[in-house]
């Protein structure tokens, strides 16, 4: 009987996803090698403090702060450091040593992402990413392999658990952002420093990555523009709920294409309303989701775990399985799959709708001179409601505006909003949110 081959895994990382990766890899040793052809040998995981007490029990002989040597004498590197540095050093390292490598770091991806794909082609190994983007959920092979023969044309994402938990706290219970950011931290969904999350920088890391890979040309951190939740206040939750929405920050990348037929891809990451029979709008608590629209498949949907050590985990032996049955069957080693170069645009390109809540004065004319500046600036009006309130000290009368306009550029929305701030029968602009799904 001919003996199985091993293959040399080395773990840089051992943190949540990093520890339940270990345990896999152990505990599931024989069925991983049935799947692989291989022995999957965990040679080593490489940490910054060898004495930091942690979740799962490992060997402790395993445990190393030389990550450099273990990466030389890998056939797969799975890096879960998270970062830039040492991060990428460590698998250019091992990429051109000849390590497939599998990673889950999508700052490090959405900034330097061209430089790792390049080595990795250079080297013919393979570099997988599947963990950097919604967790547990298979996105990333189904966008490069499932739908390689067809035209996406647009990706919206829920792809941050914590603040989706905290947006769903403030819609079902009315709480104020502060306190479902507390209740978060509390149950461990958000950090102590939760500022990557709730400022959408996370997200956009992730959308990067997405539009990489749907539109099939490199897209960097600096093409995503990118809004948080911190200003979503508990009275945009209530006026997005009486109107019929629900507010989801969504990480968006979509095609877009000019008057002389010119196209481009608009990618962003903000705040937005949605109705509530959108698919995505029933997405609760700490789960993701990906909404794909493509010119042949329609309309797909992706749910599930978005973080989480065990569910992330998954992803990251999904990837690890995919590399080493390609170092034990040979074939070409997939990595991405740019073709060309479709421009980036700002986001005064993009196309959206508009909820807007005003203040304004309760008297005649009121509404005729909001309407004149829509129309002088080609904006539609698809829902008025007006809601009158009377102030209790000085008993005057004002009226609560919210509108939602038809899809126009965002540049022709911005400019809308300023024009009416300076109409003398506007009180307060309360509230600016863009709009998808209607």
């Amino acid at each position: 009987m001919t003996e199985m081959r091993a293959l040399k895994v080395a773990l840089l990382g051992c943190g949540n996803v990093g520890a339940q990766v270990a345990r896999i890899l152990i505990e599931d040793a024989d069925a991983l090698a049935a799947r692989t052809g291989a022995r999957l040998e965990l040679s080593g995981i490489a940490v910054r403090n060898l004495g930091t007490k942690r979740d799962v029990e490992l060997p402790q002989e395993l445990f190393t702060t030389d990550a450099e040597t273990l990466v030389k004498d890998a056939d797969l590197v799975i890096e879960l450091m998270g970062g830039i540095e040492p991060a990428r050093t460590l698998i250019l390292s091992a990429l051109s040593n000849g390590a497939c490598v599998v990673t889950g770091n999508k700052a490090l991806l959405a900034q330097d992402g061209p430089t790792l794909y390049e080595e990795a082609d250079k080297a013919g190994v393979q570099l997988s990413y599947e963990a950097a983007v919604a967790g547990a959920i298979p996105i990333l092979r189904p966008i490069r392999d499932s739908l390689s023969g067809d035209r996406i044309t647009r990706v919206l994402g829920i792809v941050n658990g914590t603040t989706n938990f905290i947006l769903d706290q403030m819609d079902s219970t009315g709480a104020q952002f502060a306190d479902a950011l507390a209740e978060a931290q509390r149950l461990g969904y958000a950090e102590a420093d939760p500022t990557a999350d709730v400022e959408g920088h996370d997200a956009a890391a992730k959308a990067a990555i997405l539009a990489t890979l749907s539109f099939h040309t490199r897209f960097a951190l600096e093409n995503v523009h990118c809004e948080g939740i911190t200003k979503v206040s508990a009275a945009d939750i209530a006026a997005a709920k009486d109107a019929g929405f629900v507010i989801k920050l969504l990480a968006i990348a979509e095609k877009l294409t000019d008057a002389d037929g010119g196209e481009g891809i608009s990618v962003r990451v903000h705040p937005t309303l949605l109705p509530r029979e959108h698919p995505l709008a029933a997405v609760r608590g700490a789960f993701n989701a990906v909404f794909i629209e493509a010119e042949n498949a329609g309309e797909l949907m992706f749910y599930g775990q978005g973080a989480g050590g065990t569910p992330t985990a998954s992803a990251v032996l999904g990837d690890l399985v995919s590399a080493a049955r390609r170092l034990v069957l040979g074939g070409p080693q997939r990595t991405e799959t740019t073709t060309g170069h479709v421009p980036a645009l700002p986001i005064d390109a993009a196309v959206t709708s508009y909820y807007i809540g005003l203040d304004v004065a309760d008297q005649p004319g009121v509404l005729a001179k909001i309407a004149q500046i829509f129309a002088e600036n080609g904006v539609s009006i698809e829902i008025m409601r007006q809601t009158i309130h009377r102030d209790a000290e000085s008993n005057v009368e004002s009226a609560e505006l919210r509108i939602v306009t038809h899809r126009a550029s965002e540049a022709a929305l911005a400019a809308t909003v300023e024009a009416v701030k300076g109409l003398d029968v506007i009180n307060s602009v309360t509230s600016v949110l863009r709009v998808e799904g209607v």
